[in-house]
C-alpha cells in the first residue's frame, strides 16, 4: 500500500486555525486598536458631553424648578408647573348676554351679539376656578355662541403654531426648489459651474449679514416695494413687510428659504450624480421620455438623498432663532415668535432659567417625535 506523504500546512493557515481555536495570540493587537479607537474618540465624546448632554441633562432637571439667572431665593423643586404653564389650553364656550326684559339677544351697534368679558370669567371667579389665569389665544363665531380657546401662556402657544407653520411651509418648498435646481444644473453645459457658484454664495454668507440685508429689503422704502412700485408703473402701495402682522412671519420664510436653498441644492446634486448613467440610457431605449425618467430613475435613486434632505431641513427650520432675532425681536404683537427665540428670551432676558429650560425640554420631545414620524414613513418596505 501506497503511503501519500502529509503535506506542510502554510504559516498563515495555522495562525488561521490558532486563533479560530481560541488562542489568545491577536489579543494584545486587539487591545492596543481598541485603545487608540477610544483616545481618537475622546476629543469628541468629550465635547459632546461638555456642551451638548451636561447641558441638556441641567436644562432637563431645572425644568422642574423655579430656577431663575439671579435670585436671592433658593431653588425649589415644583414638579410640572412649568409645563402646565406652558401647555395649558382650555376651550371656552360662550352665550350671548340676553335682555331680562325682552329675553333677546343683547346687540351692539352693528347688530353683532354681546358676550360676558373673558375677564370677568378668568380673573379670580368662584364659580369658574378652571378658568383662573387663562387669555384668549384665538376666536371663532359658531352660530349665536362665540367659541374661545384659552391659554395659560398665549405667547408661547403663538411661538408654537409660528415654529410648527414655519416648518410645514419652508421645509417641503426649499426641498423641491433645491431639487429643482440641482436638475437644472446637472448638465454638462459650459459655464455649469458659474450657476453652482451663484446659487451656492448665500450659504456661506453669515446669517445675520442676510437678516440685515433683507430687513432693509423688507423696509418701507426698500428695494422691495421699489421693484414692485416700478413693475406696477407706480401704482403699488408700499408695504411695512416686517411691520404686518400679516406680512411679516411670511416675509421671513422667503428670506430663510433663500438663503439655504443652494446648501439642499449641494446635496440633491451630489445624490443625481451618484445614478448611474446606463439607467437613464436603458431608459431611452425604452421609450421613456423626460417625466418617465425622472419618476422611474431619478427619483428613486435618490431616496436616500430624500431622506437626508428632508431630516436637516425640519432639524433647521424648528431651530428659527437668528432670523427674528435680528429681522422682528418676535413681533409685531407676536406674529413671528419662535419656540427657541421665546426659550432665550426666558432665560436670559428674563432671567427665567426654569421656564425656557421647560421651553428646551418640549422643542427637544417635538423634534424627537418629527424625527421619528419621519424615520417610519421613510423607511425601506419590504416587498
Amino acid at each position: 500500500m501506497q503511503r501519500i506523504p502529509a503535506k506542510p500546512v502554510p504559516a498563515l493557515a495555522r495562525q488561521a486555525a490558532a486563533g479560530g481555536s481560541g488562542s489568545s495570540g491577536a489579543g494584545p493587537g486587539r487591545a492596543k486598536e481598541a485603545v487608540a479607537g477610544v483616545l481618537m474618540a475622546a476629543p469628541v465624546i468629550l465635547l459632546l458631553l461638555t456642551f451638548l448632554i451636561t447641558p441638556f441633562l441641567l436644562a432637563f432637571g431645572m425644568a422642574f424648578t423655579n430656577q431663575r439667572l439671579i435670585s436671592p431665593n433658593p431653588t425649589a423643586y415644583v414638579g410640572a408647573r412649568n409645563f402646565n404653564q406652558l401647555l395649558t389650553l382650555r376651550p371656552l364656550l360662550l352665550d350671548p348676554l340676553i335682555d331680562p326684559d325682552s329675553g333677546r339677544v343683547l346687540r351692539d351697534d352693528s347688530g353683532a351679539a354681546t358676550y360676558p368679558a373673558l375677564r370677568t370669567l378668568t380673573r379670580n371667579n368662584p364659580d369658574f376656578p378652571h378658568l383662573a389665569g387663562l387669555r384668549e389665544l384665538a376666536s371663532w363665531q359658531w352660530g349665536e355662541r362665540r367659541l374661545y380657546l384659552l391659554a395659560s401662556d398665549v405667547v408661547f402657544m403663538r411661538a408654537l403654531g409660528n415654529t410648527l407653520l414655519f416648518v410645514l411651509v419652508v421645509a417641503p418648498t426649499q426641498a423641491t426648489l433645491a431639487l429643482v435646481l440641482a436638475l437644472l444644473i446637472n448638465q454638462p453645459l459650459r459655464g455649469i459651474n458659474v450657476f453652482r457658484t451663484i446659487y451656492f454664495m448665500p450659504v456661506v454668507i453669515s446669517l445675520v449679514v442676510v437678516s440685515l440685508l433683507w430687513r432693509f429689503i423688507y423696509s418701507p422704502g426698500g428695494l422691495l416695494n421699489s421693484l414692485l412700485a416700478w413693475l406696477t408703473f407706480g401704482n403699488f402701495t408700499p408695504i411695512d413687510w416686517l411691520g404686518n402682522p400679516a406680512t411679516a412671519l411670511g416675509a421671513i420664510m422667503a428670506m430663510s428659504i433663500w438663503q439655504a436653498v443652494g446648501f439642499h441644492m449641494v446635496i440633491w446634486l451630489s445624490g443625481l450624480q451618484t445614478i448611474p448613467g446606463v439607467l437613464y440610457e436603458a431608459a431611452e431605449v425604452a421609450g421613456a421620455n423626460a417625466w418617465q425618467k425622472f419618476r422611474y430613475v431619478t427619483w428613486p435613486g435618490l431616496r436616500n438623498t430624500a431622506v437626508l434632505v428632508l431630516v436637516v431641513i425640519t432639524m433647521q427650520a424648528f431651530a428659527l432663532f437668528t432670523q427674528i432675532d435680528v429681522m422682528t425681536r418676535g413681533g409685531p404683537r407676536d406674529a413671528t415668535q419662535s419656540i427657541v427665540f421665546q426659550a432665550v428670551q426666558r432665560g436670559f432676558e428674563r432671567q427665567d432659567i426654569a421656564g425656557g429650560s421647560a421651553i428646551s425640554v418640549v422643542l427637544f420631545l417635538i423634534v424627537l417625535s418629527v424625527s421619528l414620524l419621519q424615520r417610519y414613513v421613510t423607511r425601506e418596505r419590504v416587498r
